[in-house]
């Protein structure tokens, strides 16, 4: 019987690892979540730093077009800036800053570890993510933002690498991503959350993202005051000459 028991416990153990999915295959099941061809969303910003609260507001359009994608982040106050990316698969992001004075600049690679508008969000986190520049391995399951989920180290394979590595918390009910752990230079720097998520229009969408710095000098909220899918933009508003 003891004999039994221990063939039927390697068999289950056998049957579980042959089932088990790689952080490849988990992260290409989060990649196949629906998308919106285009997006156009009015969010307040609150940077908390040192005791202080600042609040910003700004609207976001975005649109995607094959392997194309473009966004436009407008603030509407205190300040006028806008922020322009444009990206395309297998290629760095295009980035171009217009000041509140109406200077513009465009983002260099060396500058994507600044920060954004003085919050927890650098110039790199507002860059696309294509899935096959980056090298995945499961590390394990844990709770995360109050949900079950697989754990997957996450490193870029090439170009310029402002983070060390990141460390994804996919959601095992839908592999929606609900946390990042984002490592610099090797040491844990900062945390992004999703909160209060929604499905609009088949999309799930967080309502609330907090970006968090580890040792606790500060984070930054953005909370979705109205959100539009699927409308349609013209191409002209995602123009250099447009943000001038």
């Amino acid at each position: 019987m003891k004999k039994m028991i221990l063939t039927l416990f390697f068999i289950s153990l056998a049957l579980s690892a042959a089932h088990a999915l790689s952080g490849r295959e988990i992260m290409e099941k989060s990649d196949k979540l629906e998308k919106p061809k285009s997006s156009s969303s009015t969010v307040l910003m609150v940077i908390t730093q040192g005791g202080d609260t600042v609040e910003k507001e700004f609207e976001m359009i975005s649109k995607k077009r094959g392997n194309r994608d473009k966004v436009l982040v407008s603030f509407t106050r205190p300040s006028q800036i806008k922020l322009l990316t444009h990206s395309e698969k297998g290629k760095e992001d295009n980035q171009w800053i217009r000041m509140s004075g109406g200077k513009m600049k465009m983002i260099s690679s060396s500058e994507k570890d600044q920060s954004f508008v003085n919050s927890h969000l650098y110039y790199e986190d507002l860059t696309s993510r294509n899935i096959d520049d980056y090298d995945y391995k499961y590390v394990g399951d844990a709770k995360a933002v109050d949900a079950d989920c697989y754990v997957v180290e996450s490193v870029r394979k090439s170009g310029n690498r402002v983070y060390s590595k990141t460390v994804l918390y996919v959601r095992k009910a839908d592999y929606f991503v609900v946390r990042v752990d984002i490592y610099m230079k090797g040491k844990f720097h900062k945390y992004l959350e999703n909160r209060d998520i929604r499905k609009v229009s088949n999309i799930l969408t967080p309502y609330t993202v907090t970006m968090t710095m580890a040792d606790g000098s500060g984070k930054t909220v953005m909370t979705v005051k109205s959100l539009k899918y699927n409308m349609t933009l013209a191409d002209s508003k995602f123009s250099k000459e447009a943000i001038r």
